[in-house]
């Protein structure tokens, strides 16, 4: 994508000019979005995005710039700027020999989208809309939404570094809308992988539609959530958004360097009950929020967040890693090259415990059973959330009974950690997209069934 020569004067110009270190991250992505609503294509949107970003360090300082002309006079005269404007005076003017690494590929695709025609990817949507509109008379509006995106980077720096990536990803969402007597619910459901087309002959198309729909239409029907304190039983997969949001952003470096997360200065120390384990692993095989190596060109690896309630690392890249004296968890990551990386997370969960969900029903009294959450809100520098459950059941002797709408959880995510007394062995994953300091980047989150022994539920009185 781009010369490696262009890339060494580039650096070399930064160096320069007063650097001590010096990155190119060179993008080419292509992208393609259809929308479908109540089964007729309302858009198709082919997208092409190429440029680099330049990064440059001097101590803690950093400056970055991009730009989508890659001719050698650009690329040289931006990474000067870029290096003066941090006010260093490094005397470097050379850079070390390029070496590649060799990086291991877990993510094989067999199916490129870019050799996929536009048909065929309309009749997945087919498909899930056919599905979503088996379930119920009282759905009256289905949006399918197809995404698939070929992402290629070239990562050089003064360390000597040159590597290449290519991230496949595929994702097909789902959201029906419910209505009955003047009231309307909405559910959705977006799974997603880092794998090409073969990806929707891993799992029933028309059934994963018929979720959202199934949800909506028994929603829209039940009574309102009380209000109060209670135990709450929390289903597995998207239910690990609220790690995701509540914790794992705050221990992001990005806020942990800056004092501002309420983990800062507690590793080795107990921050979750002994029951909790958690770990961002972006190894993961075709995972939605996996890559062969983050935005800074490290390979990745797993990384345990937490072990038995202890906390045992950060999620942290380069830039934050020499503020904090910390080596880089392979966690840099960024929307694509406009961005600077930083901390990010990528497959991001609570691990999977040795009981039965079906066990954790039976052992409460009463409460309430989440089995899908929604959107929310969360401060960082404190944990406190709240979020939407969208789909809700009561909880009384042991049992499953009454579905309730309109439920909302409401707490501080350290506090949650330490109430969470019960693990399910059930772990799953699902998919979404992360905003936050390096723009939207996909992310997966995911639990098995857990129950936090008390939280308080907004509904109702």
């Amino acid at each position: 994508m781009i010369d490696p020569t262009i890339a060494a004067a580039t650096l070399e110009s930064a160096l320069r000019n007063g650097a001590d270190f010096a990155e190119v991250f060179v993008e080419l992505k292509y992208t393609n979005e259809i929308s479908m609503l109540n089964g007729r294509i309302e858009s198709a949107v082919s997208g092409t995005i190429y440029g680099a970003g330049i990064r440059v360090f001097s101590g803690i300082m950093s400056a970055y710039g991009h730009t989508n002309d890659l001719r050698i006079d650009s690329m040289t005269e931006l990474a000067a700027r870029l290096a003066r404007s941090t006010g260093g005076s490094s005397p470097g003017v050379s850079i070390k020999s390029f070496e590649k690494p060799e990086i291991r590929n877990r993510h094989m695709v067999f199916l490129n989208p870019e050799e996929v025609e536009l048909s065929e990817k309309a009749e997945i949507m087919e498909l899930a809309n056919e599905g979503a509109n088996s379930v119920s008379d009282l759905v009256v509006q289905v949006l399918i939404s197809y995404l698939d995106s070929v992402q290629n980077v070239t990562i050089f720096n003064t360390d000597g570094l040159e590597v290449n990536d290519q991230r496949v990803r595929t994702r097909l969402s789902i959201r029906s809308v419910a209505e009955s007597e003047g009231i309307k619910e909405t559910a959705s459901y977006s799974p997603g992988s880092g794998m090409g087309l073969e990806f929707y002959n891993t799992f029933d198309v028309k059934e994963a539609a018929r979720r959202p729909s199934r949800m909506a239409s028994k929603m829209v029907k039940s009574r309102h959530a009380p209000a109060g304190k209670m135990p709450v039983v929390i289903s597995n997969g998207f239910g690990g958004v609220i790690f995701h949001e509540a914790c794992g952003h705050a221990l992001e470096a990005t806020s942990v360097a800056k004092g501002a997360s309420v983990f800062a200065g507690k590793l080795g120390q107990r921050v979750a009950s002994e029951v909790v384990s958690a770990i961002d692993d972006p190894t993961i095989p075709n995972g939605w929020g996996s890559a062969s190596i983050d935005d800074e060109g490290k390979e990745t690896k797993p990384n345990l967040l937490i072990e038995k309630g202890i906390l045992k690392s950060y999620m942290v890249d380069r830039l934050n890693g020499i503020k904090m004296s910390m080596e880089s968890t392979s966690s840099g990551r960024r929307q694509d090259y406009t961005f600077p990386p930083t901390s990010r997370m990528s497959n991001t969960f609570i691990m999977a415990g040795n009981m039965l969900p079906e066990e954790i029903i039976s052992a409460t009294e009463y409460g309430l059973y989440a089995k899908s959450l929604g959107g929310g809100s969360v401060t960082p520098s404190t944990g406190e959330y709240n979020f939407a459950v969208t789909e809700g059941y009561l909880i009384n002797k042991g049992r499953i009974t009454e579905p309730v709408r309109g439920a909302t959880l409401i707490g501080k995510g350290h506090e949650t950690l330490q109430k969470i007394d019960l693990v399910g062995s059930d772990l799953a994953r699902e998919q979404g997209m992360c905003g936050s300091a390096s723009g939207m980047i996909p992310a997966d989150v995911g639990q098995p069934t857990i129950r936090v022994s008390e939280l308080i539920v907004g509904g109702r009185s």
